[in-house]
């Protein structure tokens, strides 16, 4: 299962897991972050139909945060969050059920199964849990792209966008018990990619290579001017990629709280004091695996492979 909100690296993760022969996705679900949910479902349904995926849900997620107002990233994935080129609508409509529903549905018909990829706000999966409480024994696996755990967020100086553009959701996913691995901005932060390869796949001759080059104009863009050099990241290809081989990264298992208060709302916390046996979060939550390294070049070509098919 895929919780996503496309965005432009949202797109391009959908892209290369479409590309992938061993991989099902039986259902994705949409929520706000990079745009409103209602604009991230007609997103995802258009990039399915662009990987020839038609057959794959769509199904609709909150429209709005847990406690605290919408906000949303156009600024950076441009006015319809891929880049003004999302194109005409999809033919398809989305499915009638929720994505917390859908989440839920999908755990238990294949119990201890299934892997959620979540590229996104968590709002939808803290619903989900509310609804069963017995999620974390019946998915496989969260694979989570969001956090910042020793560096600065995205969002503010202190949070990622995933995780500040809804605390509460991700501080109920955290403590929650999920068998959960994160993938945060400290290695994301890893996955740059230059003009070079952007022009790689520009050149391809496939749907799919077309498709993720033309919506690229905003997004480069904001990530040239901050950089001061031609590119951009790819945080959620990374993250997929991961989830697809996790021998890519190395992990640490660490207790992660979500700040709800102040000026570092949204923030990942870690104890990173080193002390022997003591846990400074005395709710007993589980550790989750944090990614700590990632060899993001092999991933970033397995990226381009798939979309480019060469």
């Amino acid at each position: 299962m895929i919780d996503t909100d496309p965005g432009v690296d949202d797109a391009w993760a959908l892209l290369f897991l479409a590309a992938q022969p061993d991989v099902e996705i039986l259902g994705l679900g949409t929520i706000h972050g990079n745009v409103p949910t209602a604009q991230s479902a007609a997103n995802a349904l258009r990039i399915l139909d662009v990987a020839g995926l038609t057959d794959v849900p769509v199904a609709v997620g909150a429209e709005r945060p847990l406690q605290q107002p919408l906000d949303t990233a156009e600024f950076v994935h441009g006015v319809d969050g891929l880049g003004g080129q999302a194109g005409p609508a999809s033919t398809r409509q989305p499915s009638d059920e929720s994505a917390a529903e859908q989440i839920v549905r999908l755990a238990r018909q294949r119990p201890g199964e299934v892997t959620l990829l979540a590229m996104a706000p968590l709002t939808n999966l803290a619903l989900a849990l509310r609804m069963e409480p017995n999620l974390p024994t019946l998915l496989h696996r969260v694979v989570y792209m969001g956090g910042a755990i020793r560096v600065p967020g995205n969002l503010t100086a202190w949070a990622d966008a995933n995780s500040g553009h809804d605390p509460e959701a991700a501080e109920e996913v955290f403590r929650a018990g999920l068998p959960m691995t994160v993938v945060p901005m400290d290695v994301t932060e890893l996955a740059w990619v230059d003009d070079e390869f952007l022009d790689e796949v520009a050149a391809a001759d496939t749907p799919a290579a077309a498709f993720a080059s033309r919506i690229l104009s905003t997004y480069v863009g904001v990530y040239s001017q901050l950089m001061g050099r031609p590119g951009c990241l790819m945080h959620d290809p990374l993250a997929a990629a991961i989830m697809l081989d996790p021998s890519l990264a190395e992990y640490e298992e660490r207790q992660v709280i979500v700040e709800l208060a102040g000026h570092s709302r949204g923030r990942t916390l870690i104890d990173d004091r080193g002390f022997p046996g003591l846990s400074s979060i005395t709710d007993g939550r589980p550790p989750v695996r944090i990614a700590r390294t990632a060899d993001a070049q092999t991933a970033m070509e397995r990226v381009r492979k798939a979309l480019t098919g060469c």
